[in-house]
């Protein structure tokens, strides 16, 4: 059950009760594609820095491991030891980026599978199935992520057969979770409005899949090719549209910039592989913006990633020490910058729900967003 537990404008402090354990929002997702962060990082490291939620992919666990070997060991929870949330994605982004692999029916999408080429069937029915067979907390209703210039008539076809997805989500969901050996009869489900960059076509799905009266809701096909101006239009005409009584889920997004920005329109869910990614070739987050610690400049730099950060690099690690490690090609290097990463947004969203708390959202993003803008190097 959620609880929105105060407001400051439109952004939300919230609190999601779960089979799993509480889930305080605003709140980002540690993004866990197959099952484990990018990173060499643990479940337990993951409780270290403060995750609240662990983000798995539905297409990719189908098609590697297999959804039914990991149902066998009890659900994705028990497999990779992790005893708080997890969402699972439909496999609907797939859709869109394997648009080379795949064809799109009413029935659901045929897949060349991106490993060793064989065929795959996934519609509706299929999505929550595979999800159910991993347990997961959150189950995402199976859609098409259109791309965001494609133009108005497909997009509107492409939206209008997302909604009929949908209706077949939450049938199955309901006759999945009524079975006696299913993983997790408490699983949840999160619809997900689409519409490209016409805030139109996005009002108007936005309105009919909340009357369909979901655990969730999520905001996809943004992050994708559009503008950020036109991303947070498109927030600003949508996320009224869908209900405030109800966690709301912006996919794949995305810069600590992007999140403050996001949360102050009403978002309160987010995920994004950006500090995994980028820790991974040495970009870290601050405070004062990101870092390339392959620079030169590092080489002699004793303080830590940031000054007063309490991640298991800063904590012990100076920037030369892991600019060393990633010049050697060291995974200690590459794990130590996800783990800062990781730990800074999760701390960005502690920071947050305290603002909103505090209702000095306002002073509080002001604030964020100049720092952000920061050269490091004036600050010497």
């Amino acid at each position: 059950m959620y609880t929105l537990l105060t407001r400051d404008g439109l952004a939300k402090r919230g609190r999601l009760e779960t089979v799993h354990g509480t889930i305080e929002t605003p709140v980002f997702m540690n993004v866990g594609t197959v099952g484990a962060i990018k990173g060499a990082v643990s479940t337990d490291d993951l409780k270290t820095i403060g995750t609240q939620v662990e983000l798995s992919n539905t297409y990719h666990l189908h098609v590697r491991t297999g959804d039914e070997l990991i149902k066998k060991f009890g659900g994705l929870h028990k497999f990779m030891a992790w005893d708080r949330p997890i969402l699972t994605d439909s496999g609907g982004f797939q859709v869109f980026s394997l648009s080379g692999l795949r064809r799109i029916k009413e029935e659901g999408v045929y897949f060349q599978s991106h490993i060793d080429g064989h065929h795959i069937f996934m519609g509706p029915e299929e999505s929550m199935q595979i999800q159910s067979n991993l347990g997961s907390t959150i189950a995402m209703a199976f859609d098409e992520c259109p791309p965001s210039k494609a133009d108005e008539s497909y997009i509107r076809n492409s939206v209008a057969r997302t909604t009929r997805w949908l209706a077949r989500c939450k049938a199955k969901m309901a006759e999945l979770n009524s079975l006696p050996d299913t993983v997790n009869p408490h699983q949840l489900l999160f619809g997900i409005n689409q519409g490209g960059i016409l805030a139109d076509v996005r009002k108007e799905h936005a309105r009919i899949i909340s009357e369909m009266d979901l655990d969730g809701y999520a905001i996809g096909g943004l992050a994708v090719g559009e503008t950020h101006e036109e991303m947070y239009h498109i927030l600003d005409e949508t996320v009224p549209c869908l209900p405030a009584d109800k966690p709301t889920y912006l996919m794949g997004v995305g810069t600590p910039a992007n999140i403050v920005e996001a949360v102050d329109r009403g978002v309160d869910f987010f995920d994004c592989v950006y500090p995994s990614r980028n820790g991974r070739h040495g970009h870290v987050y601050t405070a004062h913006g990101k870092l390339n610690l392959f620079n030169k400049k590092y080489e002699l730099d004793p303080r830590p990633i940031e000054e007063g950060c309490g991640c298991p690099a800063c904590r012990t690690y100076s920037r030369a020490y892991i600019r060393h490690l990633l010049k050697a090609k060291e995974m200690l290097g590459m794990r130590l910058c996800v783990l800062h990463n990781l730990y800074f947004y999760n701390h960005l969203m502690e920071r947050i729900r305290a603002a909103i708390e505090e209702h000095r959202y306002k002073e509080f993003k002001k604030e964020t967003l100049e720092g952000f803008l920061t050269p490091e190097e004036e600050l010497r």
